[in-house]
């Protein structure tokens, strides 16, 4: 369907006649006699279109600006406009500037001059296409690349936490311990950036709006960005003179918007610098400013700084370092919000402004959310599982020393029958196994235990919102990506199981 060209000529002969011309060439074609079955034509894919200069006014023109309004963005569909020769006309020049992707044909035309255009227009289509495919790989490849990097990355976090639980005394352990959790946690958060470059790109992600306080939204910020701010002994001035402002916004996202710019602020300030974040409410809408006085942006990068992966000059002789995501995600996040973000610098050695612009600001303050049952279940029964043995071991560890009963299996068959020998009252377990895999062993377990209270965690690297919902019509009550924070598996599991009877109670 996509290697075919649309004719729209309604009257006359140009129609019949051209798609005469085109299949003596083998090139498929398909007359559409109407504006209507043209729109309906494109929708199910076209390799290029074909129409002529009086179709315009009655409904050609409209049709097909809608349509490259909606295309994708590597789609930029090839036009030919057959023309009067000598004859430029308005609906012609309003073609031109619409359009895009348009070659006129100034009539009568020669077969062989048809011919060739549409081989033109074809090829150029396909190579479109390699671009679609591309990219697409592109996304698999990213997604792929997530869950390989989280897998390990799980481990190595659970390790570092059973040093300071295992030696609390021992300050040289803690001081490896929170080096290994720094760099955990900078890797993720690029697994992490990647993952969100896919997802935008691919149209994956949903914002989840909610009642959030702006106080809160940057003493996150604040804290994500602590440690770059102390390495360069730099302190962050922070002006927000209203704290208690509510916004209705994806507190996550708002938040990487502007821990991402401010990063970037803290990357480019040289040691004992000066980086400013201000935020004050402008109507309805929320203006946060943050300023430096590093390295500041030339006149020539300002138009590009947003771009995916663009890296600026970190200093005189430095590599850039980072992905060059950062500010990308940022704008494309703010956008989503139906908000904003710009760049400011008068040139190199000057500083820079970065102003963010969200529309997120409500009048009613949040309604507070439920207390938490209070009783941790410390006399559950856990079961982790994973085929990944050091990730399995050393969670399953984290649980024995907190006091829970844990117990540890390395695959989905083993958790089936674990399960039906003693059936735990918390299963943490991964999805990605080979084998049964996650997804068939929670489903399996849910059917052995109907009824029964048991809290289902899947534990994966994979954080796309289909994973999501897959885990979810498997039986499983949350979805938690690798590397996870212990701590917040025992919230959940104190939250959840806290009011409940336990095990052998």
């Amino acid at each position: 369907m996509e290697q075919r060209i649309l004719i729209h000529a309604p009257t006359g002969r140009d129609g019949p006649l051209a798609a005469k011309v085109l299949a003596a060439a083998a090139i498929e074609a398909r007359v559409c006699d109407s504006a209507a079955e043209l729109v309906r034509q494109l929708a199910l894919g076209a390799g290029a279109v074909l129409t002529v200069e009086e179709a315009l006014p009655s409904g050609a023109d409209e049709a097909l600006t809608a349509h490259l309004a909606r295309q994708a963005s590597w789609s930029d569909l090839p036009i030919i406009l057959l023309t009067h020769h000598g004859n430029d006309t308005q609906p012609v020049r309003q073609a031109i500037a619409r359009l895009g992707n348009l070659n006129l044909l100034e009539r009568p035309v020669r077969p062989l001059t048809l011919v060739t255009s549409a081989h033109a227009a074809l090829r150029a289509r396909a190579k479109q296409y390699q671009v679609r495919e591309a990219e697409r790989r592109k996304d698999e490849f990213l997604a792929s690349l997530g869950h390989e990097l989280r897998n390990p990355l799980a481990p190595i976090k659970s390790s570092a936490a059973l040093l300071a639980r295992l030696y609390p005394d021992a300050p040289p352990l803690l001081r490896i311990r929170d080096v290994i959790e720094r760099q955990v946690a900078h890797l993720t958060r690029l697994v992490d950036d990647l993952l969100d470059v896919a997802r935008i790109t691919s149209g994956k992600v949903a914002l989840q709006r909610a009642d959030i306080r702006l106080g809160a939204v940057i003493e996150h910020v604040v804290e994500l960005c602590a440690q770059a701010a102390a390495a360069k002994g730099i302190a962050v001035a922070l002006d927000v003179p209203r704290p208690d402002t509510v916004l209705f916004a994806d507190q996550a996202r708002v938040v990487q918007i502007l821990a991402n710019i401010v990063t970037n602020a803290l990357k480019f300030t040289p040691a004992g610098g000066r980086v400013a974040l201000s935020a004050r409410v402008e109507g309805e809408a929320l203006r946060v400013d943050v300023e430096d006085n590093g390295g500041g942006i030339a006149p020539a990068a300002l138009g590009r700084i947003f771009s995916i992966f663009e890296q600026g000059q970190a200093g005189p002789g430095q590599m850039a370092s980072g992905l060059g995501i950062g500010l990308s995600l940022s704008r494309r996040f703010a956008e989503m919000h139906g908000g904003s973000v710009e760049a400011h610098s008068e040139g190199l050695g000057k500083g820079s402004r970065f102003v963010v612009r969200l529309p997120v600001v409500v009048a009613a303050p949040p309604t507070p959310p439920e207390a938490a049952r209070d009783g941790p279940a410390k006399a559950a029964r856990v079961l982790v599982v994973d085929d990944n043995r050091d990730a399995a071991e050393s969670l399953q560890a984290l649980f024995q020393i907190e006091g829970y009963e844990a117990t540890a299996v390395y695959d989905g068959a083993a958790a089936v029958a674990a399960v039906a020998e003693a059936a735990p009252d918390l299963v943490v377990m991964d999805l990605g196994m080979p084998g049964l895999d996650g997804y068939e062993a929670g489903r399996r377990i849910r059917q052995l235990t109907p009824g029964r209270r048991i809290l289902m965690v899947a534990l994966t690297g994979w954080s796309q919102s289909d994973a999501r919902r897959r885990t979810l019509d498997a039986g499983f009550d949350c979805h938690l990506t690798k590397p996870v924070d212990f701590q917040a598996i025992v919230e959940l599991a104190n939250t959840w199981l806290g009011g409940a009877p336990l095990s052998g109670a």
